[in-house]
């Protein structure tokens, strides 16, 4: 991929996508250092982010931008979906908690 490549993806997406895929690519060891992050960061809370986040992993551009990271969300989102439902989830996909 070109630097022009790069750039164009760039700006097919906000910097609020861009930091909040940047900050799903890194590992936390604690939670809450993770949230003070997305605070700091992004200016959401953490439902928000998360909220924020679950739209975003569906858009093509993001897709584009961070592969790995995508499809590692994407995944855990299915995989947490397909775990609600085994528990006797509603079935409405309402949760009171984000999936990711």
């Amino acid at each position: 991929m070109t630097t022009a490549d790069r750039a164009a993806l760039a700006d097919e997406l906000s910097d609020l996508n861009r930091e909040v895929l940047a900050i799903e690519g890194r590992t936390f060891r604690h939670r809450g250092f993770k949230e003070r992050v997305i605070r700091e960061r992004t200016g959401l809370s953490p439902f928000a982010y998360f909220v924020h986040l679950n739209g975003l992993i569906d858009q093509p551009a993001a897709l584009r931008h961070a592969p790995a990271v995508v499809n590692r969300l994407r995944a855990r989102r299915t995989s947490a979906r397909g775990d609600e439902h085994e528990e006797g989830g509603g079935g409405d996909g309402s949760r009171a908690v984000p999936v990711l």
